[in-house]
This record gives structure tokens, C-alpha cells and sequence, in this order.
């Protein structure tokens, strides 16, 4: 296929926690799969490093890296939602801004990546963890924000006729397997999991899938290597890096993309990078 070949014409496109790591390189690879009367919603809590890369994708596509398209002429419609999705007040905005959005009749197709989410503090055991308010806290960021956002986005976007509605939630192997000092963020990948298994298993009209994107090279990465309580689990991650292990954001971004655009996973699939 030549560029620009199966671009998604008026897509509505969402990505959380869009400003840095994973959710970055994401939207720097489907910002040119987006085409004409598409919009990308990038969502994070940091206003400045939204808008950074926002100029960068709205430059992108004012250029036509596509040649012979009309991405110079129709550019790509960039917004930028800046709120803390681990407060009330965040999600409000979050999800305000989404029902304005998504309600546009023009759009044929909606995707949603839930990429938002904390790895908490690592650096306890089970039984640190004995504060209600840091456990609620963690869990209205990583688990509830997620529900309340996706089932706002696919209550403005509606079911059309015609249209295809995606949901994407970033996994993990933790939700899958137990790991020392990491009960909160294991805990909360696998709830996420069963979470988008029940909405598939609810709305066989949408397309549910749970990537788990394989250790990345990020700042998370980093705190994990430092931070961890449990010493096996740190050398682990330190070996990973030592050895060269890691994984580039932007190669695991590349094999979610794929997998969207063959869009053969059976719905509510936990699809991990390494199977790929």
C-alpha cells in the first residue's frame, strides 16, 4: 500500500495520558493514519508538554507527509484536554470535553486508548499498605477514571449505523501475574482487564482489546529499576535495561497499530507485545 493508503477517514480519536512515554509515540503514529475530518483528543494532566506535541502533529500534517494527499490542505485536527484524571474535577473536565466532542455526526469511526495509569507506590509490600485513602486514591486514577471515561466517550459517540467504535485499554503481564511490591498496580491491571472483557462481552457491537505493550523504556521503567521494595523484582528490571531489553515505546506503539488496522483480535482478547 502506498502512503496514505487506508487512512482512517473522520475518525474521532482519543489517547490518555498522551503527553509523555507510551501514550506519545502512540499519537505521533496515528496522527498520519488519521485522515480528512479526523480529530485527535489527546488527554494528559500537563498542559505544556500537550501542546508541544500537539504543534508537532499539527506541523506533521500541514506538511503532507503523504504525498499527492490533502493532508496540507485539510490538516489534522489536533485537541489538546489537559486534566488530572485522578481527581473529580479532572474527570469532569475530561469528560465534558469528550461529550462535545464525540457528539459530532460526521465522525464514522471512534477510537479510544486508555493509556492513563500510575504504578503507585512501588516501593511498599501488601502489608505497607494499610491507608485507605492513598489505596482509593490509587484506584479512582488507574481503574475508576478509565470506566467513567470510556463509558462517557461511547455514551457521546453513540451506536450509528455504519460506524465502528474501537476501545484499546493499556495492560500489562501484572494483570496476569502476581509481582512483589507491585499489589496495587497488579491488582489494578487485572480489574482493567475484566473490566473491557465485560464490555465487550455487553456490547458485541464494539471492538475490545487489551494490550499489554511489554516492558517499555520509559520514566515508568525508571522507578520500577529504583524504586521497587521487593530486591529480586529490582535487579530484574535492572538486568532487563543492563542487557538491552527494554522495549522503544514507539516499536511496541508500532505492533498496536497493527494490530488495529488488521483488527482481527477476537474482542476483549488480552493481546501481549511479545505474542505478536
Amino acid at each position: 500500500a502506498g502512503p496514505g493508503a487506508g487512512r482512517w477517514a473522520a475518525t474521532a480519536c482519543v489517547v490518555t495520558g498522551a503527553s509523555r512515554g507510551f501514550g506519545r509515540s502512540l499519537a505521533r503514529l496515528l496522527a498520519p493514519q488519521l485522515g480528512p475530518g479526523s480529530v485527535l483528543v489527546l488527554l494528559a494532566r500537563s498542559a505544556e508538554a500537550l501542546a508541544e506535541l500537539a504543534a508537532e502533529l499539527r506541523a506533521g500534517a500541514a506538511t503532507g507527509s503523504d504525498t499527492g494527499s490533502a493532508t496540507g490542505s485539510t490538516g489534522l485536527q489536533v485537541q489538546c484536554v489537559a486534566a488530572d484524571l485522578g481527581c473529580s474535577e479532572g474527570l469532569r473536565t475530561a469528560a465534558a470535553a469528550l461529550r462535545e466532542l464525540l457528539q459530532d455526526a460526521s465522525f464514522r469511526r471512534l477510537l479510544l486508548v486508555n493509556n492513563a495509569g500510575s504504578l503507585g507506590d512501588i516501593s511498599k509490600s501488601f502489608l505497607d499498605l494499610t491507608h485507605l485513602e492513598e489505596i482509593n486514591s490509587y484506584f479512582s486514577f488507574n481503574l475508576s477514571s478509565a470506566l467513567c471515561l470510556t463509558s462517557t466517550a461511547l455514551r457521546a459517540f453513540g451506536a450509528r449505523p455504519g460506524c465502528s467504535r474501537s476501545v484499546v485499554n493499556i495492560s500489562s503481564l501484572c494483570a496476569r501475574e502476581p509481582f512483589p511490591s507491585w499489589a496495587l498496580y497488579c491488582a489494578g491491571k487485572a480489574a482493567r482487564d475484566m473490566l473491557f472483557r465485560v464490555l465487550a462481552l455487553e456490547e458485541p457491537g464494539i471492538r475490545v482489546l487489551n494490550y499489554a505493550p511489554g516492558p517499555l523504556d520509559t520514566d515508568m521503567q525508571l522507578l520500577a529499576r529504583t524504586k521497587t521494595g521487593d530486591l529480586g523484582m529490582r535487579q530484574h528490571f535492572q538486568r532487563l535495561q543492563e542487557n538491552g531489553q527494554l522495549i522503544e515505546s514507539s516499536v511496541s506503539a508500532q505492533k498496536l497499530l497493527q494490530l488495529l488496522q488488521e483488527d482481527s483480535f477476537p474482542s476483549g482478547a488480552h493481546v501481549d507485545f511479545y505474542d505478536i
